[in-house]
Formats: C-alpha cells, sequence, structure tokens
C-alpha cells in the first residue's frame, strides 16, 4: 500500500500496530540497524479524545498548587530585584512569600468558579499507527524489520 504525500516522496506502509510503542519499536528495530530513520513517518489515524482522570481536586490541593506556583513566579521577580539592587536580599523572600499569598488566594478564586472536583489530564490518541516510509527505502526496511521480531521490547 502506497500514499501519496504533497510535502514529499510517495511513502509505503511497513506495518500498522495498535499502539504507539509498538510503532516507536519498530523504528527503534531500523534505527539500531543504521537504517535512515529520517525517511520514516509514524501517522497515527481514528483520532480520539482520551481524558485521564488523575484524581479529586479539593480546595487544598488548589490552594498548594496556587501557593507553589506563586513562590516560583516570586522567586522569579524577587532574582531580577536582586540582580539589579545586590544589597537587598530581603526582595527576594518577600517576593516569594507574597507569590505564595496570591497565588493560593487566585487558586482558590478559581477553584469556586470551577467547582471541578477532579484533576485530569487530556490527550490525543489514535486506534491504529501505520509505519511509513519513502517508497525508495520500502525494500531495505521490511529486510531488517523482518529479521527481528518487533513486539518483543528493544
Amino acid at each position: 500500500m502506497t500514499t501519496e504525500n504533497a510535502a514529499g516522496p510517495q511513502k509505503v506502509v511497513l506495518g500498522g500496530y495498535t499502539s504507539h510503542e509498538a510503532a516507536q519499536r519498530a523504528v527503534d528495530v531500523l534505527a539500531e540497524r543504521k537504517f535512515p530513520v529520517e525517511h520514516v513517518s509514524i501517522v497515527g489515524s481514528g483520532l480520539k479524545l482520551e481524558e485521564r482522570i488523575l484524581g479529586r481536586w479539593t480546595l487544598g490541593k488548589a490552594l498548594l498548587a496556587g501557593a507553589s506556583s506563586g513562590a516560583w513566579i516570586g522567586l522569579l521577580i524577587g532574582v531580577i530585584f536582586w540582580i539589579v539592587s545586590p544589597w537587598v536580599v530581603g526582595a527576594v523572600i518577600s517576593a516569594i512569600i507574597l507569590g505564595a499569598i496570591f497565588g493560593a488566594i487566585f487558586a482558590a478564586v478559581a477553584h469556586m468558579v470551577r467547582r471541578q472536583t477532579f484533576a485530569s489530564a487530556s490527550a490525543v490518541v489514535a486506534e491504529r499507527y501505520d509505519v511509513l516510509v519513502d517508497a525508495e527505502f520500502a525494500a531495505e526496511a521490511r529486510r531488517l524489520l523482518a529479521a527481528v521480531p518487533t513486539d518483543q521490547p528493544h
């Protein structure tokens, strides 16, 4: 099977896989055998959005996350002030404290407005992953993949 690519040469499907990791293992096999992998692509099809629930999102967790990110921003601002006036170390400490306080306040307000009681991470996943190669390199790639079973971890 071949596919037309408007941005480059014609591609040939080397194999189809049910997971991205399996497709990556096939490309790893080619790379380990010094194949020019810049001619290889992994293409996902049947895309869908998957949202993984990470856990409960409570007011306490929101406050902690807001305070820690605010403290980092405060540290950055404090270091900038310290560079400008190096004799005032208190600026760094007070910037961290103020950053943590304002971060916690903003996080609490956001948590109350959003009213979502769980934390999640979204990702786009595919039902199938095809490994494609430029047509001129297809025979060599097939020979290299046939020599090693790709279902074993490498």
